[in-house]
């Protein structure tokens, strides 16, 4: 395989990403890191090798997100920093910092959001970067600090997310974009998150339908649906947070109608949170809420066979 064939299907592969089965992502980047890892083996001519590098840090860098979404946590982190280590090689500033911005998301998601602020304020740092990066970087430290519970600097973090307009751009989160990019309705689906953390219903709502209107704009099979199913269960959320039952049934009705396999981490963790809500003493005689909250768990039950830390293997890994 060429380096320009390698590098064109790394590409294709970043911007099927959220339209493309997890495990066949999954099975696609395994590959194509597999392939660039050998050519970088290969060759010993400088230019080509830093294409090589260049393909491995990137196809690192999808196989981080997919083995993610798929459930494994360990692996996430393991493949991001050889994706920040292949960046480092090779003095690429963009790859660096979607590397470094993933380990911030990933030390948060393992409860260390304190590291996830010095990984972020380690990717900032780097050259080269356009405001789709800097955007990106934003959202995450906005979530950091919302675990922290310091309000000030996640609103803060929100609000140079949202202003971000320098006009420049990279080659990697811009000119590749799928996976790489981080459009406007995940930067809306992500600051719903981080409003939900501060405990801020009127504001997760706000930003939960921003994004669902922002996703409803565009072509049905163009449609993240990662992204969309998020967004749904994190306007559930809020209004469970303002204890209102009525409407977070509606609000989940398209979350329950994803596939099992599409069910990833960030959708079954928010779900949990549903269940958890629904167990508070408000509702311990609603029977709505008892129903609801079986069937959540009969939701999340069924994703398990379809991720990376299920009991049994996945045929992806025999």
């Amino acid at each position: 395989m060429t380096l320009e064939q390698l590098h064109d299907d790394v590409a294709a592969l970043a911007r099927a990403y959220n339209r493309t089965s997890p495990i066949e992502v999954y099975i696609r980047a395994k590959e194509l890191l597999a392939t660039a890892q050998s050519a970088v083996e290969r060759t010993r001519v400088p230019r080509q090798q830093t294409e090589a590098y260049l393909a491995a840090g990137q196809s690192a860098a999808l196989l981080s997100a997919i083995s993610f979404d798929l459930g494994s946590l360990p692996s996430a982190v393991s493949l991001s920093r050889t994706a920040a280590l292949y960046g480092k090689v090779i003095e690429h500033g963009p790859l660096q910092a979607y590397a470094h911005g993933a380990l911030a998301f990933l030390s948060f998601w393992s409860g260390r959001p304190s590291e996830s602020i010095r990984y972020v304020s380690t990717a900032q740092a780097f050259g080269g970067l356009g405001d789709t990066a800097l955007t990106r970087l934003s959202v995450i430290e906005a979530r950091a600090y919302g675990h922290l519970g310091n309000r000030v600097a996640a609103e803060e973090a929100v609000r140079k997310a949202l202003e971000q307009s320098t006009g420049k751009r990279d080659d990697l989160h811009d000119d590749i974009g799928g996976e790489f990019a981080f459009p406007s309705d995940r930067v809306a689906m992500s600051n719903a998150t981080t409003y939900l953390l501060l405990g801020d219903a009127n504001g997760a709502e706000e930003s939960a339908e921003r994004a669902l209107l922002l996703l409803g704009t565009k072509p049905e099979g163009e449609r993240p649906l990662l992204i969309s199913t998020q967004a749904s269960v994190d306007l559930a959320r809020a209004r469970l947070l303002r204890g209102e039952l009525d409407g977070v049934e509606d609000a989940l009705g398209p979350a329950f109608a994803v596939p099992a396999e599409w069910r990833g981490a960030g959708t079954l963790e928010r779900m949990a949170e549903v269940r958890s809500g629904l167990c508070h003493p408000d509702f311990g005689d609603s029977s709505e809420a008892r129903t609801l909250g079986e069937r959540i768990e009969e939701y999340s039950a069924a994703a398990t066979a379809h991720r990376l830390g299920a009991g049994m293997p996945l045929a992806i890994e025999s």
